[in-house]
């Protein structure tokens, strides 16, 4: 009997490892989400994975749980209206399987691409869906911001981050179930995801997918773009704090090395020779001093401040260690298939 369950515990194991759970977050998609499970159900039919699709419904005050349900989707109710990410940790908590697939109930990011991030999973910890194909429908509104921020983001990162907030991502539960806490129950979700995986070290690949033109009314915001700026500069104080505090502090000192100069130019024009007197002079201004000061005080905060994340990120290393490792051991059969491929990216 003992070994009966045992053998039955290690197939839901399996299963778990195998299968594949798509999350979608809904806030009155009553329009839209009925299409996109059915669309999702027939990419992931194409092939033997087991899966699931979960709807998570924000509190709708429409019938969007209703039309995710009879069209077969899993659905898990909020009774208040809780914000993006919160919908999205609830359907990681509720799904069976370890593989995680995020995406939108609007219609707007293509399904067909899922089984692509799927398998570039394998070797990563989170794939992100880059809107970067050829047919892109973000308002031209919206894209200064976006730039801004992508700019801001990669160089917090450093390194080139193609899409930074997009709503279609896979991941392994292990890698963001320890993020938790931090992630945001808003919209940055997946702004602050993407940052504390590259912030930890974590591998983060990118898949080229199409945007199409959302179905129903956008929820996002103007003043959500500054609710972002913020976030990115929290998340580089908790994972970068010297890509904040070298330049603060090396425009600090900066300044104060333009004022030191005016102040010195001055002080030669009340003098009129030169000489060992001249050193007794009040040569420096306050502000010069103050400011010598506060960039020394900059650069001192971030040392300490990186010195103890790294001593942290050190001891804490665990369940959310990268699983995906940056270096692999280089096989015959891949040397092989890199020379087959050589003629055709010749042409």
């Amino acid at each position: 009997m003992e070994d009966r369950n045992n053998a039955a515990s290690a197939r839901e194991l399996r299963e778990a490892e195998r299968g594949v759970s798509v999350v979608i977050p809904a806030f009155n998609e009553e329009a839209s989400v009925g299409a996109e499970v059915e669309a999702i159900r027939q990419v992931m039919s194409r092939n033997d994975t087991p899966f699931e699709i979960i709807v998570v419904d924000d509190a709708s005050t429409d019938r969007t749980a209703t039309v995710a349900m009879r069209d077969g989707a899993r659905v898990f109710k909020h009774m208040e209206n809780r914000g993006y990410g919160a919908a999205i940790k609830t359907g990681i908590r509720g799904a069976l399987y370890d593989t995680i697939v995020i995406t939108d109930a609007d219609g707007t990011y293509p399904a067909d691409q899922i089984p692509h991030l799927i398998e570039k999973l394998k070797t990563a910890d989170m794939v992100v869906g880059a809107r970067i194909g050829e047919e892109v429908h973000i308002p031209l509104i919206r894209r200064p911001a976006k730039w801004l921020l992508r700019r801001l983001a990669q160089h917090i990162a450093g390194q080139p981050i193609p899409d930074l907030n997009s709503g279609l991502r896979a991941f392994r539960r292990q890698a963001i179930e320890p993020y938790f806490p931090m992630l945001s129950n808003r919209f940055s979700f997946t702004t602050t995801s993407t940052l504390a995986l590259l912030g930890d070290d974590f591998r983060v690949v990118y898949h080229t997918i199409n945007y199409y033109k959302r179905i129903g009314t956008s929820k996002i915001r103007p003043h959500h773009f500054m609710d972002f700026v913020i976030l990115v500069l929290r998340m580089a104080m908790l994972f970068q704090p010297l890509k904040v505090f070298v330049p603060l502090a090396a425009v600090s000192i900066g300044i104060g090395v333009m004022k030191s100069i005016i102040d010195v130019l001055l002080v030669m024009e009340r003098v009129a020779t030169f000489g060992w007197a001249t050193f007794y002079q009040p040569v420096l201004s306050t502000s010069a001093l103050l400011l010598f000061l506060a960039g020394l005080q900059f650069l001192a905060i971030g040392m300490v401040a990186d010195g103890v994340l790294r001593r942290l990120s050190y001891q804490s290393r665990g369940p959310g260690q990268p699983q995906a490792t940056k270096v692999c051991e280089v096989t015959h059969a891949m040397v092989e298939e890199t020379e087959l491929k050589r003629p055709d990216e010749k042409l």
